[in-house]
């Protein structure tokens, strides 16, 4: 079978051997750069590296395109979404900071450092963040300061030349705070507010496609607990699911198609939980065929009953969960990742044939 014009003489799986141990990685979004990954490395020390990759369809081989240095490991890599190839060829890091770059061939320039603490010498890591796919001037980042930030980015372009791009802090708020009625101020618009909002570090934040698309996100945290905010109405959020044993949730991902269903992990658990808005509290699914902690979730582009789950028993799973509120016994695929623990998974948007797996130094992608 062809696959969106690539000839049916592919493999099913393509490998990359990075130079270090890898963690994050994600798709290119742009429809001219097919099959290029953004890869992160994992060294425990500051000298860390990102590496961008493409697969040359002809030799059936990845070579890297870029390399650049990149302080500590990345926690996320994300491209911009921009699947019309409109906006300037961009990813995002997250770290220390957030870091935006312009992606170039041999040489990918960093644009712009966003920073909302410039007053320490001191950072609160960032655990995650998401890029707005309705409106890419919008990034949210967590961090372990028990907030969520949502950045504005600047990329307009000018008679043919791009702007740098540069960003500012437009909503700040407190996701988690160890105070159980903690307060926050909050800038929107130019107007401090007070919020109340939940316990602890985040770890995860996801935009929903609710509502428009560009208001709704959601983030899950170390106090057990999703909760979900709307950027019009920040003096409100509403809890979605806590943990009974409010274990510490470390992903989210909503689904692409069906903005009711968002899946969530705890930390060290074998299984992925999946929620529906309109029913708050209670999983409508649980799976559960893991034998070890679930490290990844990404919910399928094109479809909105398929899901992979990847995790610490080498395994790939991808489920059909068109059967809820029944119980989802069985994945409908399974794939093993022989030499090494699975702690990445991503599904390409604009490549929904393919899922990309991280384990140990390996990237491999692999035809679903």
């Amino acid at each position: 079978m062809a696959v969106h014009g690539v000839p049916s003489k592919r493999k099913e799986i393509y490998k990359y051997e990075a130079p270090w141990p890898l963690y994050s990685m994600n798709w290119s979004v742009r429809p001219d750069k097919r099959f290029r990954l953004a890869l992160g490395s994992f060294v425990e020390e500051y000298n860390n590296k990102v590496q961008v990759v493409s697969l040359d369809e002809d030799t059936s081989e990845f070579s890297a395109k870029s390399t650049f240095d990149h302080p500590y490991p990345t926690t996320k890599i994300m491209w911009i979404p921009d699947s019309k190839g409109v906006f300037p060829d961009l990813l995002a890091t997250s770290g220390d900071y957030l870091r935006v770059w312009r992606a170039g061939e041999p040489d990918t320039r960093l644009e712009c450092v966003l920073n909302n603490n410039k007053n320490s010498d001191f950072c609160a890591p960032l655990t995650s963040f998401d890029w707005n796919e309705v409106d890419p001037n919008l990034i949210g980042t967590s961090s372990i300061d028990t907030t969520c930030t949502i950045w504005g980015l600047e990329t307009g372009q000018v008679l043919g030349r791009v702007n740098l791009v540069t960003g500012h802090v437009k909503t700040q708020l407190i996701a988690h705070d160890k105070e159980v009625q903690a307060l926050t101020r909050l800038a929107l618009f130019g107007v401090w507010r007070q919020l109340i909002a939940h316990d602890k570090e985040v770890y995860d934040i996801a935009f929903s496609r609710a509502g428009g698309g560009r208001d709704m996100f959601a983030s899950v945290g170390a106090d057990g607990s999703v909760r979900m905010f709307d950027l019009r109405h920040l003096e409100h959020s509403t809890i979605i699911y806590e943990d009974p044993q409010h274990t510490p949730l470390l992903r989210l991902a909503w689904n692409k198609q069906d903005p009711n269903y968002l899946a969530t992990v705890a930390m060290d658990a074998c299984e992925v939980i999946i929620l529906d808005v309109r029913v708050p509290c209670t999983p409508v699914a649980r799976l559960n065929n893991h034998r070890a902690c679930v490290n990844g979730i990404a919910w399928a582009p094109h479809s909105s009953c398929h899901i992979c789950t990847a995790g610490d028993d080498h395994q790939a799973l991808i489920w059909d969960i068109q059967q809820m509120p029944r119980a989802i016994e069985d994945p409908i695929l399974a794939y093993t990742a022989a030499e090494g623990e699975i702690n990445q998974i991503q599904w390409g948007a604009t490549q929904p044939d393919w899922i990309a797996i991280c384990y140990n130094k390996a990237l491999e992608i692999l035809r679903v």
